[in-house]
């Protein structure tokens, strides 16, 4: 009789999150004892975002509570700018964290991380050309 042969695939156990920002929405996995390897979309944090201003949003949980070397993270983020994908993956991470650790909530919660920021595109009145641009005024 021929042997069946299985293939036994690692399952690592994750902390699922969701980080959102402006239109931008983030599912984060944390691993715990990691290397501290971010990878977003498939692609390394440095390749994903150029500036590193935005790479600093990205991880700024991760910073705060010096766990960056003791997870890694795996981040499907879509919609929106740069801007707004780096402010959800942060916002996503810092409420893993918070799942897999209750003692850090205070202090991501003070630095205000947890909060979801509200603020989006104001919507385009009609009479302007943009939200609050108007045309310009000809007395003449």
């Amino acid at each position: 009789m021929a042997e069946k042969k299985t293939t036994k695939k690692v399952e690592r156990t994750s902390i699922n999150a969701t980080g959102r920002r402006k239109q931008s929405i983030a599912r984060v996995r944390l691993f715990p004892n990691g290397k501290g390897v971010i990878n977003i979309n498939g692609v390394a944090l440095e390749e994903y975002f150029g500036l590193g201003t935005l790479r600093q949003i990205a991880v700024q949980a991760l910073a705060l509570t010096e766990m960056t070397e003791k997870y890694d993270v795996e981040v499907n983020v879509h919609g929106g700018g740069l801007t707004g994908q780096a402010g959800a993956i942060r916002h996503g991470i810092a409420r893993a964290l918070v799942r897999a650790d209750e003692t850090l909530k205070a202090e991501v919660k003070k630095a205000g991380l947890l909060t979801r920021d509200a603020r989006a595109k104001e919507r385009k009145k009609y009479g302007l050309k943009k939200a609050r641009k108007a045309p310009q005024f000809r007395k003449r």
